[in-house]
């Protein structure tokens, strides 16, 4: 199966068709269609019914396509039977706190997936970690389901609940981040997230430096709320080409070394051994990742002009 990369995920309204319309040319890897917080309480029930037409709308250029849905009582499953359509890749859960509601909502995917003639568990989750009681329960929520792709630190929620603003250094978030990077590794799912807000969409620069931030921790990707935002992502979340071609090169030298005999071999003064070896498969993996899905994205887009 190939794999592809998450890098940005871009967030939007789903009641606003100017930003829905628009969603595919943005060359984000994932286009999220927010129920949440984006959405006004009056809209919600409206904005709900527009879902199912949307996400074809959004997939046009070759994106991943998620829902964000309420995560509160009257509105949730709601969100979720409108969620679980023909062209949906996952569903974006905030406020996880509860292994037992995860494998809820699981099985209440399931059901609607066979109801509807939907590829069954094709539909993943995306976690996002916006309490105290929610990184407490990072291990849990991580392996309730198989469906559980990935999951995030909610900056902005997960700051309220400490009772300070994000920091611009994001100090506050690197012990949360961090954690639920080592969770995500250990359950075999993807860390995604920004240690630093994504509210100051204006402020690229220091929006890159969370982005950076968060990908030296170990996170592969990260939310955003504006166009602008998707560049710096895609850029900070993919291996450069001298690290990707310093990366094959490493593996090249290794394997020979390896079939003359010897596990630790010389590349431009450096040491090359098993972990070396191994992180640079890791950096060709990624690549490959990223290749693919822009390849994706741009045999969409050329369809689309066909």
């Amino acid at each position: 199966m190939t794999t592809f990369a998450r890098r940005s995920s871009l967030i939007l309204p789903v009641n606003q068709p100017r930003f829905v319309d628009r969603a595919y040319t943005r060359n984000a890897d994932a286009i999220v269609l927010d129920l949440e917080d984006s959405v006004p309480t009056a809209e919600k029930a409206h904005a709900r019914t527009l879902v199912k037409d949307a996400i074809p709308v959004a997939a046009r250029g070759g994106a991943e396509v998620a829902v964000r849905v309420n995560n509160e009582h009257g509105l949730l499953h709601d969100d979720v039977d409108a969620a679980i359509q023909p062209g949906l890749d996952n569903l974006s859960i905030p406020k996880a706190e509860s292994a037992e509601q995860i494998r809820d909502l699981a099985a209440r995917v399931e059901r609607l997936e066979r109801e509807r003639g939907l590829t069954p568990g094709h539909v993943r989750f995306t976690l996002a970690l916006e309490t105290p009681v929610g990184l407490l329960a990072a291990r849990e929520l991580a392996v309730a389901s198989p469906r559980v792709r990935s999951m995030s630190v909610g900056v902005e929620d997960y700051c309220l609940a400490l009772g300070v603003e994000p920091s611009a250094d994001g100090t506050e978030l690197h012990f949360p981040v961090s954690y639920v990077v080592a969770v995500c590794k250990a359950a075999g799912i993807e860390a995604t997230g920004l240690v630093g807000s994504i509210a100051s969409f204006r402020d690229l620069a220091t929006f890159e430096a969370a982005a950076e931030r968060a990908r030296q921790l170990g996170c592969e990707g990260a939310g955003c709320i504006h166009p602008d935002q998707v560049t710096v992502l895609n850029r900070v979340f993919t291996p450069g080409p001298a690290k990707a071609e310093y990366a094959r090169r490493v593996v090249e030298a290794f394997e020979e070394g390896v079939s003359k005999g010897t596990a630790s071999v010389n590349l431009d003064g450096k040491m090359v051994d098993v972990p070396v070896y191994k992180r640079a498969l890791v950096i060709l993996e990624r690549a490959r990742a990223v290749a693919a899905t822009e390849q994706r994205k741009a045999a969409a887009l050329a369809k689309l002009r066909t």
